[in-house]
């Protein structure tokens, strides 16, 4: 199973860096619930890898509220670049503490 989620981490992990680099929305399934999320960062944790995302979209729906969520990177199936650009969300704060030494991609201003 350890070797299932490695290669499932390794061949995800350059579509999430392409959406951050080129300020693209992933589309995927999070929890058996399809997503719309836009990632801000790539950074490790415990020693897993996870995202900081605003979620765009649940189930097709917009979110009642716009936060900067988490997400573990083994976490996420079927996931795919789409159409949809964003622009960096003020919530999203670099310099945070959580992000020191662990940053392996981040979105620019």
């Amino acid at each position: 199973m350890a070797d299932t989620l490695t290669m499932t981490t390794a061949s995800v992990t350059p579509i999430i860096l392409e959406a951050i680099v080129r300020k693209v929305a992933i589309a995927a399934t999070y929890n058996r619930v399809e997503m719309t999320l836009a990632p801000h960062i790539l950074y490790t944790k415990h020693g897993d890898l996870h995202i900081d995302a605003v979620t765009l979209a649940r189930d097709g729906r917009p979110p009642k509220e716009i936060k900067l969520g988490t997400f573990k990177v083994a976490g996420l199936s079927a996931i795919r670049l789409t159409p949809r650009t964003f622009s960096v969300n003020g919530l999203f704060k670099p310099g945070d503490a959580k992000y020191a030494d662990e940053t392996v991609m981040a979105v620019e201003r």
